[in-house]
């Protein structure tokens, strides 16, 4: 079990608020418009791939995260960084719309109510429907068309989001859809996931648990697990499905039942010893959000106090261990996150994924207050 934290973490957890923002401005001063992945030796331009450019989301939300927080001189830079991802909003090459679109017009429509910025974000989960297999009854990937990734949970609330909005039942049929096949085929008992599910193309058929970036096909990644995590706990709140909500608590169990002291997993929890030591502080900052937010969501307020806590010790474990304050060349936010051990690529250092939901994570904690 993960142990409790005091509020004495508050003042921590507003001084890594501060070094974020400084490392963002940091990055705007020395590239501005460009959207970092992960860094290499603590640097976030090189010419290692970025293929899907899923992280172009991260840097403008982390502004608006700190825009709403009161300091509005973020909003110009936030709106340019924002604007300039909008003809993504049709952009079928990609299962992350919800991470390109949540993270910034999300944002923004939260702050002003812009129905101009709500026609954005409908239109991106329109885009994002079109992924929809039939047989089958999943998005499917990026990868092909018989693939389900369990990170499209983190980007099916986009498409929940415009059946709202519009009333499209086909719209809310898919999302749901969607996320019960996710819990059938990646799910497991004890509430550990798969990274990856292949079906049969002729059929739908599910055939196995497969993975592109966990240790094998049966073992437990542990950043798919927090996405999973979170993303269930968003799809109860759209949905309102007890499912969903029980398949949150599953995944969270299993995280803090299997993770070492303060919280931050290996980046798979079935890792081999010569690699266990290696963790993953992306999968520790998403569970910390994703925990938050479940937090709220679960009836019983025992239960939603521990996973607060557990979310806090979390928080206050990758300030203490894990924070580049210490290290002045590094331009990232967090260390020790890991991207594509098996492609060598972004392992322990910053990715961009980690830096927002780490930021969120913060600023979730510290509006509890």
């Amino acid at each position: 079990m993960i142990s409790s934290r005091s509020d004495s973490d508050r003042s921590r957890f507003l001084e890594a608020l501060d070094f974020a923002g400084r490392q963002v401005r940091a990055l705007v001063r020395r590239d501005p418009d460009f959207y970092p992945m992960y860094t290499r030796e603590g640097r976030w331009r090189h010419e290692l791939p970025a293929w899907t450019h899923w992280c172009d989301g991260f840097p403008p939300g982390i502004m608006w995260i700190l825009c709403a927080r009161g300091d509005d001189s973020w909003r110009p830079l936030a709106e340019r960084y924002s604007r300039r991802l909008e003809p993504r909003q049709f952009d079928r090459e990609v299962h992350d719309l919800g991470f390109l679109f949540v993270s910034t017009y999300g944002r923004w429509h939260a702050l002003t109510g812009d129905p101009a910025l709500e026609s954005v974000l409908i239109q991106a989960g329109r885009t994002m429907a079109l992924r929809f297999r039939e047989k089958g009854g999943y998005l499917r990937s990026f990868v092909s068309e018989d693939s389900l990734f369990i990170d499209i949970m983190m980007n099916v609330g986009i498409v929940f989001r415009a059946a709202k909005e519009t009333g499209d039942a086909s719209l809310f049929d898919i999302a749901m859809r969607h996320c019960l096949t996710t819990r059938r085929a990646l799910v497991r008992g004890d509430g550990s996931t798969a990274h990856e599910g292949l079906f049969d193309r002729e059929t739908g058929e599910f055939l196995r648990q497969t993975t592109h970036q966990g240790f094998r096909g049966d073992s437990c990644w542990s950043r798919g697990l927090a996405w999973a995590l979170y993303g269930f706990g968003t799809a109860y709140m759209h949905a309102g499905d007890p499912r969903f909500l029980r398949t949150a608590q599953d995944c969270a169990d299993f995280y803090i039942a299997n993770c070492p002291a303060g919280g931050v997993p290996p980046w798979d929890f079935d890792a081999p010893a010569e690699s266990r030591h290696l963790v993953d502080t992306s999968a520790a900052a998403i569970a910390a959000s994703g925990l938050l937010q479940l937090a709220g969501l679960v009836p019983d307020p025992l239960k939603g106090a521990f996973y607060r806590a557990t979310a806090r010790q979390i928080l206050a474990t990758l300030c203490e261990r894990h924070l580049a304050a210490g290290d002045p060349h590094w331009e990232g936010i967090l260390k020790g996150g890991v991207y594509h051990l098996h492609k060598g690529l972004g392992v322990n250092e910053s990715v961009m994924w980690g830096e927002y939901f780490f930021v969120e994570a913060l600023d979730r904690a510290l509006r509890e207050r």
